[in-house]
């Protein structure tokens, strides 16, 4: 059992990579008078380590973020989502709720291979024990239940929702053990369709249209839960033991001085992909946007999209994930997609297609591939399980004109 927390002024951020053997990375500490956190890299770092982000080179000095709400670098990406957030609110009780706390409360399942420890001397993680099994999903639920409606959540139901697996995102979810993997299980809000079940039928239509996706599962719950759907979603930052230094596009772009697009991502694919797969990352990313575009998936922001530090210190973008229709219909994408901005049109990815190192001609035929696939997206719904009623609410936005008629034309052999 942890002691109560005493708020300190600085943390120590340690290396999971191999998680039998923590390294020591640096010292974390307030910055912008509490309302950032700052890094300094550890000596045994600086001599045996890698640069996190283009934003904290192997140097030494004090890296404080450039604008206030953020922690330095990649060291953002090793914070909870706005879900986990609203979890640590109310779970725990602390004097002080600052950057520093959330990273220590996120505790030891954050997203990638970074860890924070009170501790310099040793890793020693918030943590509330093991990863729940699958078994436990229906008091899981609950529990997820009355962090919602904001009602009492019982000790021993607390454990059951873990607020730091997820990149980003406000969706309520939690980590489950299944088959010997973690997985992130997302559960349903108030919504006017079953959304956990409509992201697995969209992940899985993403992967028909030659996306690499991550593994997602759809899971009934009980009829307490009003006989809806979790979807679980395979981390991808955990591999047989090992953990994966994940870096969100979000740190990525801002290291960079880019601004937030799609093309701008592609081309950092250029200098921090394995030179013999350049090409199959910048298109694997344009396929994605071209996606995205056409199932109304506008909430495609720069937290959805990650890349993964590789053996020999490449990068790989992560398998998709959070890949589901925003049904709002508003015609522009959160990421820049071409020369009109983030305007969701064929016409502008195709604008931006030499930044993904594709001529117009393989261009539009990535394009028409996509079309081709999201054309049969009520059937591939329907063979996932998606309810009628459901499906006919999301073609209001996936099959509106603006959309529609833009497949068409490619279909046609526009």
């Amino acid at each position: 059992m942890l002691e109560p927390y005493q708020p300190q002024d600085s943390l120590s951020l340690w290396w999971l990579g191999d998680p039998q053997r923590p390294e020591p990375v640096g010292q974390l500490s307030l910055a912008l008078g509490g309302r950032a956190v700052a890094l300094r890299y550890a000596d045994h770092w600086l001599a045996a380590g890698f640069a996190l982000s283009d934003d904290l080179p192997l140097r030494d000095g004090l890296f404080i973020p450039a604008e206030k709400d953020r922690a330095a670098g990649a060291v953002d990406d090793a914070r909870t989502d706005r879900w986990g957030e609203r979890v640590i609110r109310k779970f725990e009780m602390t004097p002080r709720l600052s950057i520093l706390e959330f990273l220590l409360f996120a505790g030891d399942d954050r997203s990638g291979a970074l860890g924070v420890s009170s501790r310099g001397d040793a890793y020693v993680p918030w943590t509330p024990g093991p990863v729940p099994e699958f078994h436990q999903l229906e008091p899981m639920a609950e529990a997820v239940r009355m962090v919602l409606a904001n009602e009492p959540v019982p000790e021993r139901q607390r454990r059951l929702v873990r607020p730091g697996g997820s990149l980003g995102g406000a969706r309520p979810k939690s980590l489950l053990q299944m088959d010997g993997r973690q997985w992130i299980v997302k559960f349903p809000e108030v919504t006017e369709y079953d959304e956990p079940l409509v992201e697995h039928a969209t992940m899985r239509l993403a992967a028909v249209c030659g996306i690499d996706v991550a593994p997602t599962r759809a899971i009934k719950l009980g009829h307490n839960h009003g006989r809806g759907h979790v979807v679980a979603v395979e981390r991808f930052d955990r591999a047989e033991g090992a953990r994966l230094h994940a870096v969100s596009a979000n740190v990525l772009l801002k290291a960079a001085g880019e601004e937030l697009g799609y093309p701008e991502l592609a081309q950092l694919l250029r200098r921090m992909a394995p030179a013999d797969r350049i090409a199959e990352q910048q298109q694997q990313l344009f396929r994605r946007m071209v996606f995205n575009i056409l199932m109304d998936n506008t909430d495609d922001h720069e937290k959805n999209h990650a890349l993964l530090r590789q053996a020999d210190g490449r990068y790989l973008l992560s398998p998709a994930f959070d890949v589901v229709p925003a049904a709002q219909g508003l015609g522009y994408q959160q990421l820049a997609v071409g020369q009109h901005g983030a305007e969701s049109t064929l016409a502008n990815a195709m604008s931006s297609a030499a930044q993904f190192g594709l001529r117009t001609a393989a261009a539009r035929a990535v394009v028409r591939e996509v079309c081709g696939a999201v054309d049969g997206w009520k059937q591939a719904f329907a063979a996932a399980g998606v309810k009628d009623d459901d499906i006919d609410y999301l073609a209001r936005f996936i099959d509106r004109d603006a959309l529609r008629l833009q497949r068409a034309e490619y279909n046609r052999g526009g």
